[in-house]
């Protein structure tokens, strides 16, 4: 116990530190400012409770040793001299605990005798009142905090308007990034090498299973002929995609894709066809045959994209 009270003051000057640093940091008290301060209120009052026991048992001890001391003291036939401690820690502990000495406990003494146990009339330590009306005073602060003025939110709440801020924060990236507006009405077919290689890239590790690598067709229809059952245009493809098939076991690929990688297997898939691969399955669906007729500038139906186009497309979001 000595070697601890030793170090009593670099743990105060460490609690000082750990208590001023979040201030310095953030320059004003925030939420979590006010949160972490409350968390230390918390451990320094647990610090104070184990220092208290501490000392108790300090205490017990020390009069344990002086009775011993006496006793033998006595048993020598000499007198029995205390040392006195009169340093400012053991004053502190003296008025701390405001114990009755031992030489004085007569007057104290009750009355209560249990086989030989005679009972003392201590009152509680100075101490252990203060923590507890500390305790109080705390309750009736956390109480006007979180229940009477609102000024923090509770816990539900807290957690409420953390989602709400990623949602509102994902929403934002999604705004802020053409790729990831992409639909079933401004999609368009790319030809960039690398965006080509990603929608293989998908095909092989989503697709496959069901149309086969060479997209000849397996479980699923063969995506290399000019027959289609959804529609053949680069919009009906990615809508295939997005939407599925449920009645025909093709989930829908939305919750697992992302916008830019559906056009990019869409425009692969479109890449295939006409491939001529080992082993096709039968046509079905209905034929259909591209719009080869001229177009305006810009027209969706006929219109590629590259990566470097599709990274400075500005598209509105779908409402």
């Amino acid at each position: 116990m000595k070697e601890i009270l030793k170090y009593r003051k670099a743990f105060a000057l460490v609690l000082l530190v750990m208590l001023t640093s979040r201030s310095w940091a953030q320059g004003e008290l925030s939420s979590t400012s006010i949160q972490f301060y409350i968390v230390i209120g918390f451990v320094f009052i647990t610090a104070l409770i184990v220092v208290a026991i501490l000392t108790i048992i300090l205490k017990l001890l020390k009069i344990m040793v002086k009775d011993q001391a006496k006793r033998q003291a006595e048993l020598r036939g000499e007198v029995y001299v205390e040392e006195v401690n009169k340093d400012w820690w053991s004053r502190f502990l003296t008025k701390a605990n405001d114990a009755v000495p031992v030489e004085q406990e007569a007057r104290i003494l009750l009355d209560h005798d249990y086989d030989g146990i005679k009972e003392l009339d201590n009152h509680l330590p100075p101490w252990w009142k203060y923590l507890f009306y500390m305790t109080i005073v705390f309750s009736i602060g956390y109480l006007g905090v979180y229940h009477v003025f609102d000024t923090m939110p509770l816990q539900t709440e807290e957690y409420e308007n953390e989602v709400a801020l990623a949602e509102m924060n994902a929403r934002s990236r999604k705004a802020d990034t053409p790729a990831s507006n992409i639909n079933e009405d401004n999609v368009q077919q790319v030809t960039d090498e690398a965006a080509l290689a990603n929608g293989k890239e998908v095909f092989i590790g989503n697709c496959a299973a069901c149309h086969k690598e060479s997209g000849a067709g397996g479980i699923g229809p063969n995506l290399t002929d000019p027959y289609w059952l959804h529609g053949g245009d680069v919009k009906s493809i990615f809508k295939t995609i997005k939407y599925g098939v449920p009645e025909k076991g093709m989930i829908s690929w939305e919750p697992l894709l992302s916008p830019d990688e559906m056009q990019n297997v869409t425009s692969y898939v479109l890449s295939i066809v006409g491939t001529n691969p080992d082993n096709p399955k039968a046509p079905q669906g209905e034929l259909y045959e591209p719009v080869t007729t001229d177009t305006e500038p810009g027209d969706p139906e006929t219109d590629t994209l590259t990566s470097d186009s599709v990274d400075s497309m500005a598209v509105e979001p779908q409402q």
